[in-house]
This record gives structure tokens, sequence and C-alpha cells, in this order.
């Protein structure tokens, strides 16, 4: 009995981590990952202004995992209907049970010259990149345009503002959002508090501003053109290649097939209440929670299928999360409810945030260097 992982951010690895408790001895499991690191994702933002927060912020598989293979390569294709996974070196790999957890791609619509010059920040490199062509392009006056204020851009509209400050620069930073509100998807209370935090670090907002494509020079937007030294697009998701750029529809049970999971940012998932999920870490660590109990009730009615009857009832995963929370340079934004927190405290709430997520997958130590460094911020 193999099972398979694919994928090592928020859903996989806890997954995985759940897996390795619950599943038989004698049951294998494989983690497919394109790095031999686990990613602390939304804290990437703070290595532009703190690259030494790079380290405290990639774990590596083979300390957060004990009986998992690991598999360091990058997953070209499921074929759901062989059970096998191809990877990149060429390789194949069978499963019983998959767990396709390969998160999301920057999506660019489309959008005429934005891909090839604008920077996304996805992984540790994105945020070096943006942090050379800061100081390369932007130190001596400059604008560094963000595209799409989630809270994606929100962070790092916030940090580049930091930055510029803390380095005495004189860059403008202009967060461009189609919609009519920063963060559009959270209430309209978070929205009002995530502007002022913005405006009160200089970043200009323009939202209602729709980008229609983008030269080397100049953002072209149905409002006018926005000259620029650097952009970074953050402006949305888009499936793995190896899902065809598509996110797949699951719905609660999180299941392709009776064989195949789909979690966290790779899929478009409905709850147990048909309400969407949103593509968010919260969602992504609950998610493989439910999926990981799936799986493993699904492993033992195999190993015993001559004593039982009937097949599990996959267990659905409803949405809950108690709030959210989003950094904005030197200072955060928390919702607990319907409370709204800025200041010390929501800066508090955010250093535990990435904190707890490490000490849960092992990291304690590289868990007090992030609180280190989100409190000295």
């Amino acid at each position: 009995m193999r099972v398979l992982v694919l994928g090592a951010g928020y859903a996989g690895l806890t997954l995985a981590r759940d897996l390795e408790r619950r599943l038989p001895a004698d049951a294998d499991l494989t983690v497919v990952n394109d790095s031999p690191h686990h990613l602390v994702q939304h804290e990437v933002h703070r290595a532009i202004r703190r690259p030494a927060v790079a380290d405290a912020i990639q774990v590596p598989l083979d300390e957060a995992l004990d009986r998992a293979e690991v598999v360091v390569d990058r997953v070209t294709a499921v074929d759901r209907d062989a059970r096998t996974v191809e990877l990149a070196a060429g390789d194949a790999l069978h499963y019983d049970y998959c767990a396709v957890c390969l998160g999301a791609e920057t999506a660019y619509y489309g959008i005429p010259g934005l891909e090839s010059h604008s920077v996304p920040l996805k992984r540790v490199a994105d945020a070096e990149t943006i942090r050379k062509r800061f100081f390369d392009d932007c130190d001596e006056g400059g604008t560094v345009v963000v595209g799409g204020a989630g809270l994606s851009g929100v962070q790092v509209a916030g940090e580049l503002a930091a930055l510029r400050d803390e380095e005495d620069a004189h860059a403008d930073i202009v967060l461009v959002e189609q919609l009519d509100a920063v963060a559009p998807s959270f209430d309209e209370s978070f929205q009002r508090a995530v502007r002022d935090e913005l405006l009160d670090r200089g970043v200009e907002i323009r939202t209602e501003t729709t980008v229609e494509s983008v030269t080397e020079a100049t953002v072209q937007t149905d409002t006018g053109n926005l000259d620029y030294d650097l952009l970074v697009w953050t402006g949305g998701i888009a499936g793995d290649e190896a899902m065809g750029g598509e996110r797949p529809a699951v719905r609660a049970d999180l299941r392709l097939d009776g064989r195949t999971f789909v979690v966290g940012d790779a899929a478009r998932a409905v709850d147990a209440d048909g309400e969407p999920v949103p593509a968010s870490a919260s969602a992504a660590l609950r998610e493989a929670k439910t999926v990981a109990g799936n799986i493993a009730a699904q492993v033992e009615f195999e190993a015993d299928a001559d004593e039982n009857e009937f097949a599990p009832r996959p267990d659905p995963y409803r949405f809950e999360v108690p709030g959210w929370i989003v950094s904005v340079g030197n200072g955060a934004v928390a919702q607990v409810g319907p409370s709204i927190f800025r200041g010390k405290a929501a800066k508090a709430m955010k250093a535990t945030v990435g904190a707890g997520h490490l000490t849960s997958v092992g990291a304690i130590s590289r868990a007090v260097d992030l609180v280190d460094e989100e409190l000295h911020a």
C-alpha cells in the first residue's frame, strides 16, 4: 500500500505528519516536493527587508518528517486512471492513495507583458530579487507598483514601505487593485483598518484600477498609465502545471475520485456547508487534518477488507477559522470575531501565527528566531 503526498507546503507537510502517525507500519508513505525544505509561505515577504529571516522560514523536510520517504523532484503530471505520478527526472510513482498538495502559482490572466516584466512573490528567491531590484532601481528615487491588494499584496507593499523608510530611500510605493477596496474578500471593518495602516505608512492606494497591459517601464490601466521602476505582481493564483494549470473543483471531502484528493490552494473547494473555501494557510492546514483522517480510515479498511462490510464514509471539511491577520510593514491588522486590532496587539498576534506553525512541525528553534524577527521588525 503506497500513499503519495505531492507537495510539502502547509497542506502537504501537515498531511504527511498526520499520516506518519495514523498509517499502519506496513504502509509506504512518500512525499514529493520540488525543494528539500518546507516554506512558511505567509512569511516570505519578510525576507524582502530582513534576508536573515529566510533561515527561520525554511524547514528541512528530513527534520520535519520521521518515516516518510522524501523525493525531491517536480511533479509534471498526475494520471488518475493509471494511478501514477510523473516526475521531471523521468520517474513515475504508482499510488494507492494520493493527496495533491501542490499549492498554486501566480496567475497573469493573459495580460500582455505582465509576466515578463513583473516579479512574483512565491519563493525566497523572489524576495531576494525584489530586494535587489529595489536597491538597484528605486533607492535614489523611483516607483514600485504592487499589483493586487489581497493579503499578499498588502504585505509586500507594507514591507517595501518599511524598507524605504529604514534606508531613507525616496521611492513611491503604489498598490493597485481592480476591485473597490484593499483586502476585497474580507469584512469592511477589516478593509478599513488595512487601508488606514497602509496609508499611515505612506503607501499610495489605487483601487478600481484594472491592469490592461505592461511594458518595460509602464503599467497601462483603464484609469491611465503608471510609470514604474519595479513591478511586483500578487494579483491572483492559478493551478500548478501538473494539474494542467487548473485548480480543480472538489466538494467537502476534497476528493477528485475515490483514491485522489486535492488539498489546500491546489483546489477550489466547497465545504460541508456549501460555502466556497478561500485559498489560505488556515484552510489548508485544517483541510489536511480532514484528509489525513479519511485516507487513514480507507487504508485501514482495505487492510481488513475481509472483516469490514462497508467502506468508511469520508468526513467532510467545514471551513471555520477564528479570524484573519496581515502584517503591514512594522504594523499589523488582526480580526478576531467581530473585533479589529491594530498596533502592538495585532503585531504580537502576527508573531505567534508563523511561530505556532513552525512549532507544530517540530521546528522550535526556527519559531524562536521568527518571533525575534517579527517583534523587532
